[in-house]
C-alpha cells in the first residue's frame, strides 16, 4: 500500500480529515512524496485492545526534528495511539 492509498481510505471513511490537509501539511513542511507505510501490524492501542494497523511513517525529518511515526486502523481507518 501506498501513503496515497492509505490517504484516500482514511479520508473515503471520513476520519481524521486534518491531518492529510494541506494546510495541516505545509504547517510542518510535510508533503506526502516523504510519506511511506508499512504494516500490516497488530499493536495495542492505548485502550489495551489489540488492532491490526498500518504505520504512515516519514522519510526525512521535517520542521522542529519530526520523525514520528502514526498508526492508522486497517479496518476502520481512524487513528490509533500506542500506550
Amino acid at each position: 500500500m501506498t501513503s496515497s492509498e492509505l490517504k484516500y481510505y482514511v479520508e473515503r471513511a471520513g476520519k481524521e480529515s486534518y491531518f492529510f490537509s494541506r494546510k495541516t501539511m505545509q504547517f510542518f513542511g510535510d508533503r506526502m512524496s516523504n510519506y511511506g507505510v508499512r504494516g500490516p501490524y497488530q499493536i495495542v492501542n492505548n485502550m489495551g485492545e489489540t488492532v491490526p494497523v498500518m504505520e504512515l511513517y516519514r522519510r526525512k525529518a521535517v520542521k522542529h526534528g519530526l520523525t514520528s511515526s502514526v498508526y492508522f486502523n486497517a479496518v476502520y481507518w481512524n487513528r490509533e495511539f500506542l500506550k
